[in-house]
């Protein structure tokens, strides 16, 4: 049995969309129940509630669920409660994060999620599987690269949850994989002109969630993520490192958050059905010899939705092996290919 938490949210609603498509009826779960009530009334599903703030509440709304997959953020508040509740009650964990630091506190549980006999997987959604199954695509052609890069563009706008997580993140600056190791360096600490399939963009470092899961699924010990962004968004980049400072103030993160439920509620169905993401990846050796890729995928919420219910269909039906995992190396480097609208191309 599968339970989706945070149902109500954006995301949520649009995953519990996809498991009816799929002909999976999930348990819808939040924290409250009138959040829940019209979505349940509307397609005859059961609810289930709890905070998760209250370890007995998680505990009893697991009771019979064989995988969670959550869907409440911002989830570096979110995740490790969940987790908790998934290991003591012996239920597989997914959810769609791309925050790397969730990602590395899920994988410092892997001996855990191995002794209970489950999986941990983070980043079911757009967040990570186009980038994650291209660059194991890009290992396994060219295997013992020094340097993974990483890359994306496209995209219709964001959700409450998505943007939340940006904008109160953001004191953290951004992030690389140096040396096999975790970096911190300033935001936008790096742009270059990507070449990706229908067009070159400038893009600018992130800090992508596969500067944790990409060196799990490929050992390559440095990689840079990029985003593809215009100029008015680096402006903005420039102004968000200037005043990050000020969104560690609690008072100015609930101003934010208020903001951001007031005025965000993410991209159209038109804008969904509509656009498509693009990837590129490069694997870099330390002789100069290079790798390159793209991958091609629906609107990053209509991918996240598909990608989220597969990944949950697949541990329902046969489980990988317990312990944590990205999505290549959960379900091999071909599994975005296997999705719908998805292709993977390897540059000579």
């Amino acid at each position: 049995m599968l339970l989706v938490y945070g149902a109500n949210g954006y995301t949520g609603q649009l995953i519990v969309e996809e498991c009816l498509a799929q002909g999976i009826r999930p348990i819808l779960a939040a924290r409250r129940a009138e959040s829940l009530a019209s979505l349940a009334a509307t397609h005859g599903l059961d609810t289930r509630i709890a905070s998760l703030d209250d370890a007995t509440a998680l505990q009893t709304i697991l009771t019979g669920v064989r995988v969670v997959l959550h869907c409440a953020g911002p989830f570096f508040r979110t995740s490790a409660p969940m987790v908790a509740a998934c290991l003591a009650a012996g239920v597989h964990y997914l959810d769609i994060t791309g925050e790397i630091v969730v990602f590395e506190a899920c994988k410092a549980r892997h001996k855990d999620a191995v002794a209970k006999g489950i999986v941990i997987m983070p980043g079911v959604g757009f967040d990570v599987v186009p980038t994650d199954c291209l660059a194991a695509r890009l290992d396994e052609a060219s295997p013992g690269a020094n340097l993974l890069e990483l890359a994306f563009a496209g995209g219709g706008g964001f959700s409450r949850g998505t943007l939340k997580t940006m904008v109160l993140g953001s004191p953290q600056g951004g992030a690389i994989r140096k040396d096999g190791r975790i970096s911190r360096v300033p935001a936008g600490w790096k742009t270059q002109v990507i070449p990706f399939r229908d067009k070159a963009r400038t893009a600018v470092t992130i800090p992508w969630g596969d500067v944790s899961t990409a060196h799990w699924s490929t050992k390559i010990p440095n990689i840079h993520t990029y985003l593809a962004v215009p100029p008015s968004a680096m402006r903005m980049m420039r102004v968000m490192r200037a005043i990050s400072p000020l969104i560690g103030v609690p008072f100015i993160q609930q101003f934010v958050e208020r903001q951001i439920d007031a005025r965000v509620s993410g991209p159209s169905a038109a804008v969904r059905a509509a656009a498509r993401m693009r990837v590129w990846g490069r694997v870099t050796h330390a002789d100069g010899r290079t790798r390159e890729g793209t991958a091609e995928t629906p609107e990053g919420y209509r991918l996240t939705a598909i990608a989220a219910v597969e990944s949950a269909r697949r541990v329902l039906a046969s489980a990988p092996a317990a312990g944590y995992h990205t999505p290549s190396s959960a379900f091999g480097a071909g599994y975005l290919e296997s999705l719908p609208e998805c292709d993977v191309v390897l540059r000579p």
